[in-house]
């Protein structure tokens, strides 16, 4: 079993408990079959991105081209987890009708259900490029460094190439195909750039 198989494995159950996009608007306690609601432990799920960053980089060696081969690693991870999320939280929704539709699905509905809050800001120019803006994103929230600043920024970056992936993987999976980078300047702040492919 490869390394990104057994991370795949390993982070799949978190997001398998996650109550319906349904269940969170309603504010229900029961999931769907009427049975208590699963809750995920946040902290949990926190740790385990830490430890599937760790484990990314110490599969690898230290060389610059290894740091690519990490990030798609952690991106392809997002990938395959954000189309099986998109596939059980649409699949009692109608089509989207345009790409802004999916975006805004992306921003409202899927943010809310990975980190229980929307996106804060969603920006386009109309010409297939959205601008996605989280002011506090959860899994920086507890991130400091020694260095501070542009240091806390840099090596926070790889913590964002799995977002990346859940991202692009939701597109995908709703029929836009796209690239998405991200980038920090401070912490907790961070930005998504999507740019659809035509």
């Amino acid at each position: 079993m490869s390394v990104l198989q057994s991370a795949s494995s390993a982070i799949t159950p978190f997001f398998n408990a996650l109550a319906s996009p349904d269940d969170i608007a309603s504010g229900s306690g029961s999931n769907s079959a009427g049975g208590p609601k699963a809750m995920v432990n946040e902290s949990c799920l926190e740790f385990l991105t830490m430890e599937m960053v760790d484990l990314m980089f110490r599969s690898t060696a230290d060389s610059e081209t290894d740091k690519e081969a990490v990030f798609y690693k952690l991106e392809m991870l997002g990938y395959h987890v954000g189309q099986n999320l998109v596939e059980r939280f649409t699949r009692d929704r109608q089509r989207f009708g345009d790409t802004l539709d999916v975006v805004k699905f992306v921003c409202k509905d899927l943010w809310s259900i990975i980190f229980k809050k929307q996106i804060d800001n969603l920006k386009t120019n109309h010409r297939g490029v959205y601008v996605l803006q989280d002011n506090n994103f959860r899994w920086f929230l507890r991130m400091s460094t020694e260095g501070g600043g542009n240091d806390a920024a840099r090596k926070a970056t790889p913590y964002l190439w799995f977002p990346c992936g859940l991202i692009r993987g939701a597109l995908a999976n709703l029929g836009v195909v796209s690239v998405v980078i991200a980038e920090s300047a401070s912490l907790p702040q961070c930005t998504f750039q999507i740019k659809i492919a035509k």
